[in-house]
Order: structure tokens, then C-alpha cells, then sequence
């Protein structure tokens, strides 16, 4: 079942005002705060956002560098134009080449988890 379609508002309000709205939403959304003010103060406050979701930004600076510095989504893409074409020669060469692609993206995806603290199931 999907969300019927939210739909934005405007309200101005002075600097003090602001940053003691922020200050009552605690680290959750303005919006979400405001809307669970307005029209549901008595239920539980909705979850919070995490202020920094990044646990570890040194991996995934690392991480980021990895990606600038490769050309993998470009010479995916090119396997995958020939595999579709038929023109890919499997030879242990290629064989080779996906398997340290494979090899390199799981590191990344590994990189990736690390850096942002999540838990995955192995």
C-alpha cells in the first residue's frame, strides 16, 4: 500500500524560533517533528536521524578514492555490451579480469559497510 502524496508548506519564523524548534525536535527531522506535534503529540515521538551516520570516515575516504581512481563502472559496462553481443571471448584472460572485478567490489562493499557502521548478515 503506498503513502498518499505529502505536500510541502512554508512558515517563517525568526532565528530564536527556528533554533528552538531544532532544539525541541532533539535530532529529528523538523518536519517529522512538526508534524507529530501537530497531529499526534500523545503516541511515541517518531525515531530520530542519526547526526552522523559515517562511523568511520577514513575508510570511506578510502573508499571514495577507490572509486575515482578506477574505471570499473565504465569497463563493466563494456562486458556487458559484448556478453550481450556475443563477442566476449571467454578466455582465462577474461576469466582473470572478472574475477578481480568481482574481488575489488566486494573490498569496496566491504570498505563501505565498515565505514558506515552497518551490520549485515555474512
Amino acid at each position: 500500500m503506498s503513502k498518499p502524496p505529502l505536500h510541502p508548506i512554508s512558515l517563517r519564523m525568526t532565528f530564536e524560533e527556528k533554533a528552538n524548534l531544532e532544539r525541541a525536535a532533539d535530532g529529528m527531522s523538523l518536519s517529522a517533528y512538526i508534524r507529530w506535534k501537530l497531529f499526534d503529540p500523545t503516541s511515541p515521538p517518531p525515531q530520530r536521524r542519526g547526526a552522523f551516520p559515517v562511523k568511520d570516515f577514513r575508510a570511506l575516504a578510502q573508499l571514495l578514492a577507490m572509486l575515482g581512481q578506477s574505471r570499473l563502472a565504465n569497463n563493466m559496462n563494456q562486458l556487458a555490451k559484448a556478453a550481450n553481443s556475443g563477442s566476449l571471448p571467454v578466455t582465462p584472460e577474461t576469466e582473470a579480469a572478472l574475477l578481480t572485478a568481482v574481488r575489488e567490489v566486494a573490498h569496496m562493499r566491504s570498505l563501505l559497510i565498515e565505514a558506515l557502521g552497518v551490520d549485515v548478515m555474512p
